[in-house]
């Protein structure tokens, strides 16, 4: 586990480098979790083509660290994200962000411009208003998901996902869902259409039909489908995930 001081968010971020061939692969994670948790098993798969992967863990999230002085807006955290690939003194890399984390990731990309080598985002936010559990969570205060509304989310939640939930501040998750019910200007689907790198939309066959693969689609935008996986296809179906990222790099 590699770590170092951001001044962005005024703590230590840390994240795995996992050796590999080829121009390295940086991940960013969704709401509620942590690269070090979700990406070991997609990047540790033959189908991956043992690529260089760095699996950051966002503040708040996993093994960084988790101020409370902190926005935790998706802004913030792309700037925290350009500012890794700027200490590890990356040239050109490819960009995967997943849900929150493609919508960070699409922002960082519109950062760092011609570095990205292509982007690649699974079921990101391209728009203000959030998805089912961010709007959820933003519906309360920020004191009342602190006090009960987080509790009872990982009381109830089933899935993997509350083994990397229990690993994130309350509070960075509640400003990170309410981040996303606010949106950017200019909107991420805006950004995403303006840049000039290659770039894939990638969703889960359980999560269509959705309104932002057809639209997409009808901009130019190449679609691959995960099957037998929904939102949560890191876990879901991990090895087809695997292979549909090293696909988009050999293209």
């Amino acid at each position: 586990m590699n770590s170092f001081y951001s001044q962005q968010a005024g703590c230590t971020v840390r994240w795995h480098d996992l050796p590999g061939s080829g121009e390295p692969v940086v991940f960013i994670h969704g709401l509620g979790c942590a690269s070090s948790y979700e990406y070991p098993r997609v990047v540790r798969d033959l189908q991956f083509g043992a690529r260089r992967a760095i699996l950051i863990d966002l503040p708040g999230s996993g093994y960084s660290d988790k101020p409370e002085h902190y926005s935790y807006h998706t802004t913030d955290q792309a700037r925290v994200v350009a500012e890794l690939i700027d200490h590890l003194e990356l040239d050109t890399f490819w960009l995967y962000g997943h849900s929150m984390g493609g919508s960070i990731a699409i922002e960082t990309a519109a950062m760092l411009g011609t570095r990205v080598k292509g982007l690649m985002v699974s079921e990101p936010n391209f728009h203000a208003g959030g998805g089912m559990f961010s709007r959820s969570i933003a519906a309360q205060t920020e004191q009342q998901f602190l006090e009960q509304g987080y509790d009872a989310m990982l009381s109830a939640e089933t899935s993997a996902w509350a083994g990397c939930l229990q690993s994130n501040a309350p509070y960075a998750v509640w400003r990170g869902a309410k981040s996303l019910v606010e949106g950017v200007m200019p909107v991420w689907e805006t950004q995403f259409l303006s840049l000039s790198c290659p770039m894939t939309l990638i969703f889960g066959e359980h999560s269509l039909p959705d309104d932002d693969v057809d639209n997409l689609k009808q901009k130019g935008v190449e679609v691959k489908i995960i099957p037998a996986a929904g939102h949560s296809m890191s876990w879901e179906n991990p090895s087809a995930l695997a292979q549909t990222l090293a696909g988009c790099m050999t293209e």
